[in-house]
């Protein structure tokens, strides 16, 4: 099921040996929708001597990632990321709009909705709200410039009733309360 306003949160971790993830859909409010999370994966000895240098990728985009994906329920407008590693299988596996998502520490731009361009390629700094500094927005590569636009442009319309980046607190503190159990 696809949900009208709505951001798909994904964040896959590597910590002391194993693997993890955990996704998270919000309304433009930041009332969750879906959320979903793997089990941590600690691959044996001889799985690190098969994969090789590929374990790694596999675990993260072909185990964790796609596992993700398939599980969610509300199907998201747009999936965030926070890493840049993860934007390419994110947008071919999520078969919707993605974009990595991070602060910034320029100085905020003129109004919001305002756009520059950033160091990375594929990168723009967008001032989302009128206080914050611009976040960091990149694109898989070959994403058309109006697709970016209007990714932007549903990021700024997000920011009137939330805070953009802190879904990503809210999964890591899961993650924490995971551990917990």
């Amino acid at each position: 099921m696809a949900a009208s306003n709505s951001l798909g949160y994904i964040i896959v971790d590597g910590v002391e040996g194993q693997i993890r993830g955990a996704s998270l859909v919000v309304d433009f409010r930041g009332i969750p929708l879906d959320f979903r999370y793997t089990d941590p994966i600690r691959p044996s000895r001889l799985e690190r001597v098969l994969y090789g240098s590929a374990l790694d990728t596999y675990l993260r985009e072909d185990l964790v990632l796609q596992s993700l994906l398939g599980a969610v329920e509300v199907k998201p407008q747009l999936w965030l990321c926070n890493d840049l590693d993860l934007l390419v299988p994110l947008r071919e596996t999520g078969k919707v709009r993605a974009a990595f998502l991070a602060s910034s520490s320029h100085a905020p731009l003129e109004a919001v909705g305002n756009i520059e361009s950033a160091a990375e390629p594929n990168a723009v700094l967008l001032q989302a709200d009128a206080v914050s500094a611009p976040l960091r927005v990149a694109f898989p590569p070959n994403t058309k410039p109006d697709e970016a636009q209007q990714a932007a442009e549903f990021l700024v319309e997000a920011a009137k009733m939330m805070e953009l980046l802190e879904p990503f607190g809210r999964i890591q503190k899961a993650f924490l309360s995971l551990n917990e159990d």
